[in-house]
């Protein structure tokens, strides 16, 4: 039943017809086009409002100022060449768009003519490429941004004949092969290969567009009837982002460079930011950090949070400043890390109006998102950087990107990473030997990848068998209340012809610890459970019920609570084939148990850094509701 809800579900949200969306036509979208250069996100005069900004706030400064060496440092580097590493010239692509969007940027707020010339050489360099690598079109969608944004923000000072080459290139290179039916199938796509690729398109279109002006209506006319195609099932109903927190600083970021640019240029979005769930994604998004900075990383993920350029489009377009509180505490850091980031002269542009006074902490502790990868974020409070914070995620491994994650946790408390999720694992790593990462069916050899598996992420197993890659779960009921915040999850569907049910409940108990609750039925078979958790922290053995962890001088004990007799173990996260990543300081601490056929049992698992904790009710009285 779980299997055909999921089903449903992402075929509605996948139809054409959007309500809430409008649908110019080619001929007509250029109507009320800015006419002049630059019209892409920043118009002619625009910078003074960032210049004020910047002698506003330090923090402001120090970003501008960290932009400006940077381009320094890129005064002498070579551009870069057409090296691709396995199918992809992707990483070139990325580097080009954050050279030329940087030097782009420092020449309009400064007029020096050394940043306007090194951006020349590099927009001059990969327009004489023999291509920009359509056969895995992300490589062309970005690199035409990159060129679209030099071309339009520096138009002015462009030679004719330069202007002409450049024009030529955002045509043949990055526009024309888009048409091509080998390399658009991203115009159907539900995942970030649209949000993507449309905007780096659009951003061609825009550039040239009164020299082009026919297929540039086309182009931004069918991105804008393509684009709901991934926005719909990407927030829909409430701005939890199927593909998890490094995906979602992808797609929704170049959704976000899409609307703003096309509002920019033409003077509307055309409804887009009406999609459902398109301006609650993020709250998502901000609760996915906890206190330690570390990202609830599930899925094919990266770890650390940084700053965001979008968050300051949506904080600013939903004139909410709260959703900038983690990103507040992060401009006040004196990291430069930020200069990798190929987007953050972005941030300077979407927060040039923000008072950084005005950003409060948010109200709610609680988040949660259903959709095709529902998941529940909850912490005892946003100020205290020792505060409990637990990220909880369901959905599907039949998901893009996905892992056999369903039902898995992650831990924060005392300033520490706790219970963790490796992420995900370089594709080209695996790619490169073979490995069939891309199917996702049952027996696919995804799922024999170490990392992306159930024995790898902190949920049961049985029998050694993998979940069901085709089973789903939501979150099925929740509570805010500060002494049980909590959440419930029936993951039945994962288990199914291993074990007759599966219910989870994880709780922060009076803001002080965690609970974590699993009720098992067994059906016509015995059963051999395994109960596994992640810890980047030494793990000492007590006793038959108690385990330590310790790391950095802080210890938390993770404490087993059960009728049933358990054997707890580790077991080492050595890699198990030549093509899986090392995964060094990590290990996997748990029990077995041996469940009887048409058992009904629970476990209780405390991580707690005292050894009194309250007893745990059953889940049926849970003080939690059903939504």
């Amino acid at each position: 039943m779980k299997n055909l809800f999921l089903i449903l579900f992402l075929v509605l949200l996948a139809q054409p017809f959007c309500a809430w969306a409008q649908s110019p036509s080619g001929e007509t979208i250029l109507k009320s086009l800015q006419k002049e250069h630059p019209r892409i996100l920043l118009l002619k005069g625009e910078e003074q409002t960032i210049l004020a900004q910047i002698k506003k706030y330090p923090e402001w400064k120090q970003v501008h100022q960290v932009l400006l060496s940077e381009c320094d440092r890129m005064i002498d580097v070579p551009p870069v060449e057409r090296v691709k590493i396995g199918k992809r010239l992707l990483d070139k692509s990325r580097e080009c768009l954050r050279r030329v969007f940087m030097l782009s940027y420092a020449y309009r707020t400064t007029k020096e003519e050394k940043y306007l010339k090194r951006a020349e050489k590099e927009l001059l360099a990969v327009a004489a490429f023999e291509d920009w690598n359509p056969t895995h079109f992300l490589d062309v969608a970005e690199m035409t941004m990159a060129v679209a944004i030099g071309y339009d923000w520096l138009f002015a000072q462009l030679s004719p004949e330069t202007r002409s080459t450049i024009r030529q290139a955002i045509l043949t290179k990055g526009i024309q092969p888009s048409l091509d039916k080998k390399y658009n199938w991203f115009l159907q796509a539900e995942h970030n290969w649209n949000q993507v690729c449309n905007a780096g398109m659009s951003y061609g279109a825009l550039a040239i567009a009164e020299d082009e002006p026919r297929i540039a209506g086309e182009i931004i006319a069918r991105a804008i009837q393509s684009i709901p195609k991934a926005m719909l099932p990407s927030y829909k109903p409430d701005g939890a982002y199927p593909e998890g927190f490094s995906y979602w600083d992808y797609g929704t970021t170049f959704n976000v460079l899409f609307n703003s640019a096309i509002e920019k240029a033409l003077g509307t979005d055309f409804g887009l930011s009406e999609s459902p769930g398109f301006m609650q994604t993020a709250d998502f998004f901000q609760n996915l950090a906890g206190p330690t900075g570390q990202a609830h990383n599930w899925g094919d993920s990266g770890l650390r949070a940084g700053l965001s350029p979008a968050m300051f489009w949506f904080a600013e377009k939903s004139k909410a400043p709260s959703l900038l509180w983690s990103q507040k505490q992060l401009l006040s850091q004196k990291s430069t890390g930020y200069v990798k980031n190929r987007i953050i002269p972005a941030l300077l542009v979407w927060g040039a109006k923000t008072d950084l006074d005005a950003i409060k902490p948010p109200a709610q502790k609680l988040y949660v998102g259903q959709g095709p990868s529902p998941v529940a974020l909850m912490r005892s409070s946003w100020t205290d950087s020792n505060a409990v914070f637990v990220g909880v995620k369901t959905g599907s491994p039949a998901v893009n990107h996905a892992h056999m994650d369903i039902g898995s946790f992650v831990v924060d408390a005392q300033g520490e990473r706790w219970a963790m999720d490796f992420g995900m694992q370089d594709y080209n790593s695996l790619e490169s030997k073979g490995v069939d990462l891309w199917n996702r069916s049952q027996n696919s050899q995804r799922w024999q990848v170490f990392r992306l598996n159930n024995f790898a992420h902190n949920i049961p197993s049985f029998d050694g068998v993998l979940t069901n890659a085709k089973g789903y779960a939501k979150i099925d009921a929740w509570t805010d209340e500060p002494s049980q915040m909590a959440v419930i999850t029936d993951l039945s569907d994962m288990y199914a012809g291993q074990v007759a049910g599966l219910k989870r409940g994880i709780s922060i108990k009076n803001g002080q610890f965690v609970v974590v609750r699993d009720e098992v039925k067994t059906g016509e078979k015995p059963a051999v459970m395994r109960w596994n958790l992640l810890t980047p922290a030494t793990v000492r053995i007590v006793d038959g019920k108690t385990v330590e962890l310790s790391q950095h001088g802080k210890k938390m004990l993770l404490i087993f609570e059960t009728h049933v007799k358990i054997d707890i173990k580790t077991w080492p996260t050595d890699p198990t084939h030549d093509y899986d990543a090392p995964n060094p300081g990590t290990t996997f601490v748990g029990f077995e148990a041996a469940l009887p056929a048409h058992a009904s049992e629970h476990f209780n698992v405390y991580l707690t850094s005292r050894a009194g904790v309250t007893p745990t009710k059953p889940l049926a009285e849970w003080p939690v509701k059903t939504h």
